[in-house]
């Protein structure tokens, strides 16, 4: 990770500089060793600033001039990634969690009709004869129910044939049309797929519907997945692949 590479360049750093004399104030670059030392705490403070704001320059000038003397260390070397990692990939999972609510706040925005649609849809779709739904909101219809096996759980890895469109009857998917059954296992598959299949026999075929939290969410899946599309697909079960 760029932060943790970068505080590993203060600890080298830190040997080219001495620690026993008080910090002066350089006005001017006369060598060529100065440009270099200026440009390396140039560098340093860049990704320390975009990548850990939180820094403490105090603690941190303290590390560096422990280290240089390999006196007074509050942490041992051989320590400093064991308090690094766990830290910044903490920092990267807010981030990146941030960064999804953000998409998801901007996509509501932009295609709130798009969800209401599915939400409404999925409303009326319920009370209609041969539709069930599951605690999730997955709804299924039988349209064949086969005698075969089930698969064992969301690792079974299966062969189907499936047609998928989106609410306006648009294909966006289709192995059928493709002549050529797909293998998968049921965790590599959205949500409503890993629960659904799992309903199934070998020799059934289903039509789900499929909630858009049980799908891409907010996310955009081609011209005709949108952000928070509710997904209708008609799935048979060919076989367990061993």
């Amino acid at each position: 990770m760029k932060v943790i590479k970068s505080l590993a360049i203060v600890a080298v750093t830190a040997s080219l500089f001495s620690c026993g004399k008080q910090i002066k104030e350089v006005k001017s670059l006369e060598t060529e060793i100065d440009s270099v030392s200026y440009a390396v705490g140039l560098s340093m403070a860049n990704q320390l600033k975009f990548n850990f704001k939180e820094v403490d320059k105090d603690v941190l000038l303290q590390a560096i001039s422990n280290g240089l003397d390999s006196t007074n260390l509050l942490i041992a070397y051989s320590d400093t990634q064991a308090v690094l990692t766990p830290f910044f990939n903490k920092k990267r999972e807010e981030m990146m969690k941030e960064q999804q609510a953000k998409q998801a706040e901007e996509a509501a925005a932009k295609f709130g009709d798009n969800k209401k649609a599915g939400e409404d849809f999925l409303a009326e779709n319920k009370n209609k004869p041969g539709v069930k739904t599951t605690a999730s909101g997955l709804q299924y219809m039988v349209m064949k129910e086969g005698t075969g096996e089930k698969p064992a759980s969301p690792t079974t890895k299966v062969k189907v044939h499936y047609h998928g469109t989106n609410l306006e009857g648009k294909v966006f998917d289709s192995s059928v049309d493709r002549g050529e059954p797909s293998e998968f296992a049921l965790n590599q598959v959205i949500p409503g797929w890993t629960e659904g299949l799992q309903l199934m026999s070998v020799g059934s075929k289903y039509k789900f519907f499929i909630p858009q939290e049980l799908a891409y969410k907010a996310a955009q899946r081609g011209p005709q997945i949108k952000p928070f599309s509710t997904l209708i697909f008609e799935v048979e079960l060919l076989d367990i692949v061993k």
